[in-house]
């Protein structure tokens, strides 16, 4: 084993080393020492990665690393090790999951500075690295799922954070009951796949799906039950619905979740598992048509929310659509590249909210900021540039990703069948949920750090910490030359063939994209429809809410459902809360009440013992030593003895 493969382990090890140390003993050092060790564990981890991944560069990409740790499960004939994995895939999973939760850590320095439960805080966040450094490493399902239970739990514990407050208590256990429901799609599409290859690790079922034993049916079964495990941890249509209420953690949380680990699994999961949804064109169709409507659906949402966080996460749940339009598509490289964009201007993002937030003392409502960009000059240019870029304005990152999903979604609707015209929805629905997008995010932009102060008298906005704005300007760079590494309009196309030696591409699409690429014309086309659409969604933004900022609520009025329905969110958590969470509430009292107490307990368990009892104290009446009672019962047997004999026998 070569010193490169030897590091695999540490990758993730470090960060649990940090959330073991400041978890134990945290609370008795000072804030400082916690710093130092939950941001330097993760600091070492993303090092470690880039050393590791100089082989991988040096061969574009065909190389991989494997580091077996020990056998796990060697029975029912299943023989699994713990093993890490590190090839050119998982080499950009690490590097943006470390590096920008590196970032993260250090702005979370001066975020959660004085709060009373830093260390644990800590602790939390370097736990999650960790589980998703072990999910996007594991090369084997059920490696993967550790992991993919583990951000799950850690969604838990930091979107709960504050537990004290009941409702940031009950949003943590909303994440957590909703991924559930996914993770049990996950189990069973675990268990399709076992039973036809007989095998869980990544190698083994690549060859049993070249080897012909997966079927195309159990291949559609399959994706379709891991794609429902991919809509919880991913926040698309219909299990979005904990993404939202998961901002009631604190603000480098909600940068975290959202930008570099845990909503990404599901698009990772789906890209590795790219040779399988190639045998289920159907599941593959699903899986863009559902993240074309969640784009769409999510962007709706957002045009109308007041809550800084609140329009971004949003964004997140939409941003996410795409990233699944990608790899339904086929596009493998086109959804990851997306991820990894999405990670820099939404990380970004956040905390750029974040700032705003801390700056004014807690408020988040839009509606009552204005004029800020002179008052916190680093937090709005970083702000502004990582919504040019998830608008799609080029040079920035958003535009090279976003243009490349759309882009294959639209050559892609050859394909014979239905399958070609859910591509050609998913584009459209792409399309318009871009528009929408470039709308939401500069009526954020202008509400917040444009036009007069709306603050109230009792607000003072603090000043920006060096601490918070030097992760800002990182990231923004990043949002910047982010997207350039795939930049195909231009001709270059590494970021693509890097990744081909692990993802592949669908030979019929390939050869399509590749003809159409020739005469540039479908491809400048669609960018300028792109680019089109984002920069008509800035002008209405402009106009509504600078130019004419009486209109929108005039507006609103004139189209009141539509303005309420939007604000309600479709009404979305209340019809759940109608047609399943109190149906499945009252059902739960009626077992208990009825079934458990009455049936189980009282005629199973406690009856029965019950009349044990009654008749064991009857029974102890006849032991009790009292003469007269002895010869009572005496007596009476005596006379029930010739009553037998004389009525039943016969006898006199």
């Amino acid at each position: 084993m070569d010193y490169h493969t030897s590091l695999l382990l540490w990758i993730p090890l470090l960060p649990l080393l940090g959330a073991l140390v400041n978890g134990l003993f945290g609370r008795r050092w000072p804030a400082r020492l916690v710093s130092f060790i939950g941001c330097g564990t993760v600091g070492v981890s993303f090092l470690l990665g880039l050393v590791a991944s100089g082989r991988l560069l040096a061969s574009h990409g065909s190389e991989r690393l494997v580091q077996n740790v020990y056998g796990w499960i060697t029975t029912g004939g299943l023989a699994l090790n713990v093993a890490f994995t590190l090839d050119a895939l998982s080499l950009v999973m690490v590097l943006v999951v470390a590096g920008v939760s590196f970032v993260i850590h250090i702005y979370s320095i001066g975020y959660m500075h004085g709060d009373p439960g830093y260390a644990r805080y800590f602790a939390y966040l370097n736990l999650f690295v960790f589980s998703m450094l072990i999910l996007v490493l594991g090369n084997s399902l059920p490696v993967l799922f550790v992991g993919w239970e583990g951000v799950g739990l850690c969604s838990y514990l930091l979107i709960g954070f504050w537990f004290e407050d009941p409702q940031k208590a009950s949003a943590g256990k909303k994440a957590f009951i909703v991924n559930r429901i996914g993770d049990l799609g996950f189990l069973l599409g675990m268990f399709i796949l076992f039973g036809a290859a007989g095998t869980l690790s990544v190698d083994g079922l690549r060859q049993a799906a070249d080897g012909g034993m997966i079927s195309a049916g159990v291949a559609t079964a399959a994706c379709l039950f891991l794609f429902v495990g991919a809509t919880g941890k991913s926040a698309q249509i219909p299990l979005y619905v904990w993404l939202p209420d998961a901002m009631a953690g604190p603000t480098p949380v909600s940068a975290l979740i959202h930008a570099a680990t845990m909503v990404t699994a599901g698009v990772y999961m789906v890209a590795r598992l790219g040779f399988l949804y190639a045998l289920a064109p159907s599941a593959s169709a699903v899986v863009a048509l559902v993240g074309g409507l969640t784009a769409l659906f999510a962007a709706t949402i957002g045009t109308t929310q007041n809550d800084i966080k609140k329009v971004l996460a949003y964004s997140t749940v939409s941003q996410l659509g795409y990233m699944f339009v990608g790899v339904g598509v086929g596009a493998y490289f086109a959804g990851i590249f997306h991820l990894m964009t999405h990670a820099f201007f939404k990380a970004c993002l956040f905390l750029g909210s974040g700032a705003v937030i801390h700056a004014l003392s807690g408020e988040q409502d839009i509606r009552k900021m204005g004029g800020l960009r002179r008052r916190l000059p680093w937090t709005y240019w970083t702000f502004l540039i990582s919504t040019l870029a998830i608008a799609g304005f080029p040079p920035f990152a958003g535009f090279f990703s976003k243009d490349e999903i759309l882009f294959q979604a639209l050559t892609s609707t050859s394909r014979a069948g239905w399958a070609g015209w859910v591509h050609l929805a998913a584009y459209g629905l792409g399309l318009a949920g871009a528009l929408l997008t470039s709308f939401y995010m500069f009526r954020l932009v202008f509400l917040t750090f444009h036009g007069d102060s709306r603050l109230p008298p009792e607000v003072h906005v603090h000043h920006e910490q060096a601490v918070m704005s030097w992760p800002l300007a990182i990231l923004a760079a990043l949002a910047v030359v982010g997207g350039w590494v795939g930049a195909s309009l231009f001709g270059i196309h590494s970021f693509e063939h890097f990744l081909d030696p692990v993802l592949g591409r669908a030979s019929e699409q390939a050869a399509l994209v590749s003809e159409l690429r020739h005469s540039h014309l479908v491809e400048w086309g669609g960018a300028a429809a792109s680019v089109g659409v984002g920069l008509l969604g800035l002008l209405l933004a402009w106009w509504l809410y600078l130019r004419r900022p009486q209109l929108p609520e005039k507006l609103g009025a004139s189209f009141r459902a539509l303005y309420r329905l939007l604000l309600n969110k479709y009404w979305v958590d209340e019809i759940y809360e109608t047609l399943v969470i109190k149906p499945i509430y009252y059902l739960s009292l009626f077992l208990w009440k009825f079934i458990d107490v009455v049936v189980i307990d009282g005629l199973g368990v406690n009856g029965p013992a019950r009349l044990l009892r009654r008749l064991g104290y009857a029974g102890r009446r006849l032991q009790c030593g009292d003469l007269q009672v002895y010869a009572f019962w005496l007596a009476f047997g005596l006379v029930a003895a010739f009553a037998y004999l004389i009525v039943v026998v016969g006898l006199f």
